[in-house]
């Protein structure tokens, strides 16, 4: 049983969440001033994405120092505080670490081009590159010219790989990790761990872009094992981040016998709209591989007692609801069916900022609107491959990183409550409609659906440490599971899309309705029916 299951994260993006100074800009001080807010929201843990010294290619996943905080954000002081007052409503820290890469601007890489051989070995440097790609488009390598050498970047040019076969780099960051375990952080997020381990011989990949000689490498879990272990951090809650991983990878990554990691984040149900699973090719949501996808990797994992992070938004990834549901005519209903299927699952639900009252994608009409690197790196990509810049621009409205990170919208005043000044990122036009304040007092709102749930999962074992139970219907876009735990049972029944469905049951006199976002139920002895975007939980009564 995981302790870690009856707990609910909340990811905030700093940078877009509240700004105190009037800069433009979120802050630190900006996340203590709405701490009462989360409080009222019912989370247990607040995972904070890197505030760290950078120059903000990657905005904040570039650190150029993993001890001092980027004065854009605050001071040192400024983050004892937080911890000190997040302590104080019962709510732990976690912070995001990004040990795969550094900035270029870190001493470390400084030193490496300045051609000290001690810290060249900090990094990945070759005498001839391969033909890999990087995440982020293009070559994977750079090459420096008075060194005579390439440096490998998985993400942007600016983000040089560690050399974790060096052990003193693998002891720098245990270091980092000593550093703010002192300072009272209760959890870490680790960013793409599961990249870090790299392979012996570096060859071109006549297959694919090269993942598939760096992903869950060779010496990975046993990295993992030396930093938690070294570091003390085995109770703790820690997440990794795994890119293109699988789930026998994750049923040992999460494994408590293997003291790795708490959970995992991986995204294979992310890509479901992905056309040949290229993420810059749009497709509908394949629901019939959505189901199959999330019934998988709960029971397997439920096989070795691994947990995972059950979501759908976070800072990479479009809004859910503008994804997966209804954005306009089914917009509140369709974020609550969604809602519901993420906080039935058996692991520890993330919510990411904003999602809690439904904020939607950007749509955003100009180029010059966005901001992220990679956004703006595959317009050009696109448009050099000669896709007309309608189309483009569509695509972008769809998938682009920025959809995530538009500032929070507080109030109806100007710039959404966020900000007094300009905001670095353009808030969302429909603030006006879309905002914490409507909702923060309004029973039948998205937020008070999502204090519910959070509520229910405290409340019910079978919510928090059921096993994962697969329901087989043949409509695609009907997904019914169920949670057991003992003598109770839930019997979840999500309608995926707009069209009405009817779905028979039996001994449908056992149960009561747990939750539903919709008014009423449609229910007679053995039929229920689901409305567009409708979801009903069924809890069992025991005799």
């Amino acid at each position: 049983m995981n302790k870690f299951e009856e707990a609910v994260v909340y990811q905030i993006y700093p940078k877009s969440f509240f700004d105190t100074t009037g800069n433009g800009l979120g802050d630190i001080k900006g996340v203590i001033t709405k701490l009462d807010y989360l409080k009222n929201l019912g989370v247990d843990y607040i995972w904070l994405t890197p505030f760290f010294v950078s120059p903000q290619r990657d905005n904040g996943y570039d650190v150029a120092n993993y001890v001092e905080i980027d004065k854009m954000y605050g001071t040192m002081s400024d983050v004892d505080a937080l911890i000190h007052e997040a302590d104080q409503r019962g709510i732990g820290i976690m912070l995001d670490m990004v040990f795969n890469h550094t900035s270029t601007e870190h001493v470390w890489f400084q030193k490496a081009l300045a051609g000290d051989p001690e810290y060249m070995d900090y990094y990945i440097f070759k005498d001839e590159p391969t033909n890999w790609q990087s995440k982020f488009g293009g070559s994977a390598w750079e090459y420096v010219e008075h060194l005579n050498k390439w440096y490998l970047h998985l993400f942007d040019v600016t983000q040089a790989d560690l050399n974790w076969n060096n052990p003193n780099v693998r002891e720098e960051l245990k270091n980092v990790i000593r550093f703010w375990k002192a300072k009272g952080i209760k959890g870490f997020r680790f960013d793409v761990v599961n990249l870090i381990s790299k392979p012996e011989l570096f060859e071109d990949d006549h297959e694919g872009d090269g993942r598939r000689f760096y992903t869950d490498g060779p010496h990975v879990h046993e990295y993992l094992k030396e930093l938690v272990q070294d570091t003390g951090i085995e109770d703790m809650i820690t997440v990794g981040e795994m890119s293109s991983t699988s789930i026998e990878q994750c049923m040992r990554y999460a494994n408590p016998q293997e003291k790795e990691l708490a959970m995992c984040f991986n995204f294979h149900h992310l890509k479901v709209d992905y056309k040949n699973n290229q993420k810059w090719v749009l497709q509908d949501c394949d629901y019939d591989l959505l189901k199959s996808l999330f019934d998988e990797w709960q029971t397997r994992l439920q096989e070795v007692d691994s947990s995972c992070a059950v979501f759908l938004n976070n800072h990479d990834q479009p809004r859910s609801v503008s994804r997966f549901g209804d954005d306009t005519c089914n917009w509140d209903i369709s974020a609550k069916m969604l809602a519901t299927m993420i906080h039935f699952l058996k692991g520890t639900p993330y919510i990411y900022q904003g999602e809690e009252i439904g904020m939607t994608n950007a749509h955003y009409k100009e180029i010059d609107q966005y901001r992220d690197v990679e956004s703006l790196n595959y317009y050009h990509i696109l448009i050099d491959e000669g896709k007309p810049q309608e189309e483009v621009m569509h695509i972008l409205g769809e998938r682009s990183r920025d959809n995530s990170r538009t500032p929070m919208q507080w109030d109806t005043s100007l710039n959404a409550g966020f900000t007094s000044g300009t905001p670095w990122l353009g808030v969302n036009t429909n603030y006006t409609q879309i905002n914490v304040e409507n909702q923060l007092d309004d029973p039948n709102s998205i937020f008070s659906y999502y204090k519910q749930l959070i509520k229910l999962r405290k409340q019910y074992k079978v919510i928090a440490h059921g096993h994962y139970v697969p329901y087989e219907t043949s409509t695609p876009s009907l997904y019914i599971y169920q949670r057991v735990y003992q003598n109770e049972k839930c019997l979840v029944l999500l309608n995926l899309n707009k069209e009405n469905k009817t779905v028979s049951l039996d001994n449908l006199g056992d149960f009561k309705a747990l939750i539903h976002n919709y008014e009423d139920l449609i229910i007679t002895d053995q039929t229920v029916e689901l409305r567009p975007f409708e979801a009903i939980v069924l809890l069992s009564t025991p005799a």
